[in-house]
């Protein structure tokens, strides 16, 4: 079996598994679920949700970022781990879709990842899910399942990235990675693979 063959059969086997594949971070427009996402690097999406809407109640658009300052932002995300750090992005990222965005997200990787603390990850997510175009995002639970499954024997996240475009549908990547989390945090764990209630047993290199 190809690669190619085993990608198009997780895709059809965990589209039954979870039919709805969603983004578990809560967000109403393009700047939230960009900040929320910063949020949860070294975190998990239920804090973030949790300290989200205190925060986007306060800050509604990317000037009230850019106006205001990493101390101020800190208060609001402290339970989120690595605070420091991830308010001084917060309030530059603001501060440069402001002067370089027309305060817009960005609708392509090449200028999101200009953002401060954005990287690959992120911006294929908002391309995924806010712009609708083909993206793959590559977090633990994509690197770890996609090796299982034979697709890669890769390490590099940007290099799955490339590696993954070339067998997945594109119409079909970005939904699949939302259901690699899922599938990640109940069945194809980072601990064990509980190969004996996996929908994808009947083809993963794993079991071979």
């Amino acid at each position: 079996m190809t690669k190619k063959e085993i990608a198009v059969k997780a895709v059809e086997a965990l589209k039954k598994e979870y039919p709805d594949a969603i983004c578990t971070l809560s967000y109403t427009d393009p700047l939230q679920l960009l900040v929320a996402t910063r949020l949860a690097a070294q975190c998990t999406d239920a804090r973030v949700n949790m300290v989200a809407p205190a925060l986007f109640e306060r800050y509604k658009t990317a000037e009230d970022f850019a106006e205001s300052t990493p101390e101020e932002v800190a208060e609001y995300i402290k339970s989120c781990g690595l605070y420091k750090t991830k308010s001084k992005d917060i309030v530059n990222l603001g501060k440069m879709l402001v002067e370089d965005f027309n305060s817009e997200v960005p609708d392509n990787i090449d200028d999101l990842i200009k953002l401060p603390g954005i990287g690959r990850k992120t911006a294929n997510l908002i391309m995924g899910d806010i712009y609708g175009k083909p993206a793959v995002v590559v977090d633990t639970h994509c690197i770890r399942i996609t090796k299982r499954l034979g697709l890669h024997n890769l390490k590099d996240a940007k290099k799955i990235e490339f590696e993954l475009r070339k067998i997945l549908p594109p119409e079909e990547s970005n939904d699949f990675c939302h259901r690699l989390v899922l599938h990640g945090r109940a069945v194809c764990t980072a601990r064990k693979a509980y190969c004996e209630k996996c929908c994808m047993s009947g083809f993963c290199t794993k079991k071979i």
